[in-house]
């Protein structure tokens, strides 16, 4: 399973491994700025897109809405899935709103079940 992580503050792996999330059949990018989002998430075809909502120097909601249009251009293919995962839950509400299939506290993100599915 591919996943990219947009994250400027927590490790994700850390995160995910200390949630006692089975990493071994993981391909973990995080990235700590939201610099060539758009290109990073083509060129990387993530299974699952993860994205803080407070990171710069665009923010979550500013790069999923940019990932929406280029979806429906055709320029970016789709992840599987994608999260919001702000420690702010009215942020993660904003990017349900507008698309993220799930939004929870990054603190609970080993919680997901999205960790024991199949790719």
């Amino acid at each position: 399973m591919r996943v990219l992580a947009f994250e400027d503050s927590f490790d994700i792996e850390a995160m995910l491994s200390s949630g006692g999330v089975n990493l071994e059949h993981i391909n973990l990018l995080q990235k700590w700025t939201t610099d060539d989002a758009l290109e990073i998430i083509s060129d990387f075809s993530p299974d699952i897109l993860l994205f803080d909502y407070y990171i710069p120097p665009f923010t979550g909601l500013e790069v999923l809405k940019s990932l929406n249009l280029a979806v429906k251009a055709g320029r970016v293919l789709r992840p599987q899935f994608i999260v919001a995962m702000s420690s702010e839950a009215g942020a993660n509400q904003q990017m349900s709103q507008i698309g993220a299939d799930f939004a929870i506290i990054k603190f609970n993100l080993a919680t997901l079940s999205l960790w024991s599915k199949e790719f």
